[in-house]
């Protein structure tokens, strides 16, 4: 028997209009103290494991945190960085260094954009710290998920982690849950491998923040620029 709660995220009008749910979805930065039910979690996720892998390999493993569990490991995320964020190094690169354009120029615009609505210039390194900070807190969601996948495999695999990553992030949002995907859980491998005992041939992929939106934060009401379908098609019919 459901709790109304779950009754709630189930039966969210609009849960097949797939096109609506795909534009709705935005990466959230603020979530409201409002528990999300583990059943709905395994709900998504059973959805979510129907996402197309090379061959059928399915190279996703998840970690879902939540309760004591999540604010250990967040406590000790944020004590790790503060620590020492120089000493941070991801699984794998996020982007190259120099970032060519235009993607220099789409990613400074968004930064410039987030920098604003959270109240933070990017010349403000204490403040841009203090809300690296909130990403090692999964902006205060109630559920985290941290995201392995076997080192063992190549670099395709991340584009069957990425239809997952998706499938996820669609079905929570059909759901009336909101989520933001965060590659920067990479950097806290060393700290997640001992919390979750996962083995070192194991590479952290992503975390992933899961709750209902705070949408009065100013972060969470961004446009963000997108481009249009003949900015980034060539229709090839000969």
């Amino acid at each position: 028997m459901h709790t109304a709660l779950e009754t709630e995220v189930r039966h969210t009008p609009n849960v097949f209009d797939i096109d609506q749910v795909m534009i709705d979805r935005r990466a959230k930065r603020g979530f409201l103290d409002k528990p999300v039910p583990l059943e709905v979690v395994k709900d998504i996720l059973n959805v979510a494991r129907f996402a197309p892998s090379s061959s059928n390999t399915q190279p996703w493993q998840c970690y879902v945190l939540s309760g004591d569990g999540k604010n250990r490991i967040t406590a000790k995320a944020v004590e790790v960085f503060r620590a020492g964020p120089e000493k941070l190094a991801p699984e794998y690169p996020f982007f190259p260094q120099p970032l060519p354009d235009p993607f220099l120029g789409r990613f400074n615009t968004f930064r410039g954009q987030l920098g604003d609505a959270v109240g933070v210039p990017r010349s403000d390194k204490y403040g841009r710290m203090r809300d690296v900070e909130r990403q090692f807190r999964f902006f205060e969601a109630p559920i985290g998920i941290i995201f392995t996948m076997d080192r063992q495999l190549e670099w395709a695999s991340f584009i069957c982690y990425g239809c997952f990553l998706q499938n996820i992030m669609l079905a929570a949002k059909a759901r009336g849950i909101d989520t933001c995907a965060q590659q920067i859980w990479s950097l806290q491998n060393p700290l997640l491998r001992a919390e979750l005992g996962f083995a070192d041939k194991d590479m952290v992929v992503a975390g992933m923040s899961l709750g209902f939106a705070d949408n009065s934060l100013a972060e969470n009401n961004m446009t963000n620029m997108k481009l249009e379908v003949e900015e980034f098609t060539s229709f090839v019919s000969l």
